[in-house]
């Protein structure tokens, strides 16, 4: 993001800061009647619940659920059991029940075009678009995108509908009044006003968090709807709340402006989202790492792997390599890179500079479009292997070579290169990061190891250059991972 610099130094506070408005009330008339309520219902088969078609359902664990059974433990059928209840109904036309879900959305398009959160419909068979005056409408689905939790609907009206603009949610600061809109338990047209509390919260909910936390009041029902700044435009889709009693306590999450127009433009043009792809595992550069690969600081995106035929592997991307900078954007952490690479156009050649050998190496990559498959890695049993091995005490290590015993034993691909761990001491920096016999060292230092004696040589050449640390590439159970061990006695890894 580029800051202009102010014109005067004197008259930057005058010019950045904003008081506290008088009142929202003009800006909510303008606002509401773009905001929608949006209800969906789908047809649930009564054959098989709890209880039959006939009892109520209620939340499992809620005080109804535990009223409901203790009236059906003093109501129980002549010699049943204790808590017995009359059987479910099972008959073949045995009616469906109607389930419903109430959230909110938007109006981007005088034509007709609806954003929420694909979790206010997901699961849909009807979905019903209630508008600021009342008016119900039916709509269709365009696109949904499960990744970033967006989806886009289409109503009919026999008029232009009330719109609103995205606007640049980058430039929204900590400390900026922002006004959310939605309906909240159903009431429907509900306007709370608050603050940027934070930016790019990751709260475990997808490979792209970045949320804009808020302490405008979201609760359920909110889900979908926009989050304003003071010039009417959506900086953010409220989508989630952190709460321990089911209530707004301040803690909201929105989707980025900036994220959601351009998932949101490839929904309304291809129905599904087409994302940048570079095809690599990545993992976060710590202390350790950046400092046994001659890093300053721990910045950037690790290497842990490059998928065969993918952009990166044509791109000479290698394990090992730390990304710094993709597409001219700076990669502060792991997760920058997925977000970076996502909204970078497809097909386009892009430079990648990367630390490789203690120098940046700038390289070229072309994005491809991220596929919709993901492999996962099988799991790895934790047998030791007997065969003949060395010992590295000090890092509480036990290897051997790949033998065909143990690629037996420990399910190795008949591919599979490197050294075998075949002992972990507990209470040594390799058993503090977690290594375990079936695990492969792939490479030293980025470099290939064969034997253990190759593992050895290299550790010692560390170790003479007097680093801290030495960098290792394992096969695990979960995939490629770089480890990095303390050479230090004493200086220990956090378990």
């Amino acid at each position: 993001m580029t800051v202009a610099a102010p014109a005067s130094t004197s008259l930057a506070p005058v010019a950045l800061a904003r008081s506290a408005p008088e009142s929202f009330a003009d800006l909510a008339a303008k606002l509401l009647p773009a905001v929608v309520n949006i209800s969906t219902s789908q047809s649930v088969s009564a054959r098989g619940d709890r209880g039959g078609p006939d009892m109520p359902q209620f939340p499992p664990g809620s005080p109804f659920e535990r009223f409901f059974r203790d009236f059906m433990e003093r109501n129980r059928p002549p010699g049943g059991p204790p808590g017995a209840t009359p059987p479910p109904r099972t008959d073949r036309n045995a009616p469906t029940r109607r389930s419903q879900s109430l959230g909110s959305g938007f109006i981007i398009d005088a034509s007709g075009i609806v954003v929420t959160n694909n979790h206010v419909i997901d699961g849909a068979d009807e979905i019903t678009v209630t508008l600021h005056e009342g008016l119900m409408l039916k709509a269709t689905l365009i696109g949904k995108d499960e990744r970033t939790d967006i989806a886009v609907l289409k109503v009919v009206a026999v008029k232009p509908l009330p719109s609103v603009p995205f606007g640049d949610s980058d430039t929204a600061r900590v400390g900026d009044w922002v006004l959310a809109i939605g309906n909240p338990f159903g009431l429907g047209g509900t306007v709370t006003a608050g603050i940027v509390s934070a930016r790019g919260r990751d709260i475990q909910q997808g490979p792209y968090d970045n949320f804009i936390q808020t302490d405008a009041a979201i609760n359920k029902g909110n889900s979908g709807g926009p989050l304003f700044n003071m010039a009417g435009e959506v900086v953010g889709i409220n989508t989630a709340i952190y709460s321990p009693t089911g209530g707004s306590v301040g803690v909201g999450f929105s989707i980025p402006a900036n994220l959601a127009k351009n998932v949101v433009a490839q929904l309304r043009d291809f129905g599904r989202a087409r994302r940048g792809w570079l095809g690599v595992r990545i993992q976060q550069v710590t202390p350790d790492i950046a400092e046994s690969v001659g890093l300053k600081e721990p910045v950037g995106a690790m290497i842990a792997g490059v998928t065969d035929g993918g952009p990166a592997e044509s791109a000479k991307i290698r394990n090992g390599d730390i990304v710094m900078k993709f597409n001219d954007h700076e990669v502060r952490d792991m997760r920058s890179l997925p977000r970076i690479v996502a909204d970078t156009e497809i097909g386009k050649q892009v430079p990648v500079v990367v630390w490789r050998d203690g120098k940046e190496v700038t390289l070229n990559a072309k994005v491809g479009e991220l596929p919709d498959d993901q492999r996962v890695a099988s799991a790895a049993p934790d047998k030791p292997a007997a065969v003949q091995s060395l010992q590295l005490p000090d890092l509480g290590l036990q290897l051997s070579p790949i033998t065909a015993e143990a690629r037996e034993r420990f399910q190795l691909g008949n591919d599979q290169k490197g050294v075998l761990i075949t002992g972990v001491l507990q209470g040594t920096t390799a058993g503090d990061k977690g290594l375990k016999p079936g695990d492969v060292i792939v490479e030293v230092q980025q470099e290939e190891v064969l034997t253990p004696a190759d593992v050895q040589e290299r550790v010692e050449k560390v170790r003479k250059a007097n680093r801290r640390s030495v960098l290792m590439l394992v096969q695990t159970g979960d995939g490629l991972q770089w480890v990095p061990l303390s050479l230090s006695p004493g200086d220990r890894a956090p378990g």
